[in-house]
């Protein structure tokens, strides 16, 4: 978990839980808490994407990487390749 969010992250996900659990105490099931729902999902999405995009990046920075090698290995000459080919 620590590999895709960061301390602030963590921090910000705990207090929407922790104000999401207070404001359902503090409205109790009435309509108001139709809004606070609301506002939980979107917190919930944005985490959700905010993983997705960590996970997305480092599967695109191994396949630069798996590129560059490739490139490394097409450019360093062989041993029988004369040094200005």
């Amino acid at each position: 978990m620590k590999k895709h969010f960061d301390l602030w992250s963590i921090a910000v996900i705990v207090l929407t839980l922790i104000l999401f659990a207070v404001a359902l105490v503090e409205k109790g099931f009435t309509h108001d808490l139709l809004l606070e729902a609301g506002v939980f999902l979107v917190s919930a999405k944005l985490v959700l994407m905010s993983y997705k995009t960590s996970v997305a990046t480092i599967t695109l920075q191994k396949r630069v990487d798996e590129v560059l090698e490739a490139i490394r290995r097409l450019e360093k000459p062989g041993p029988g390749t004369p040094a200005g080919a």
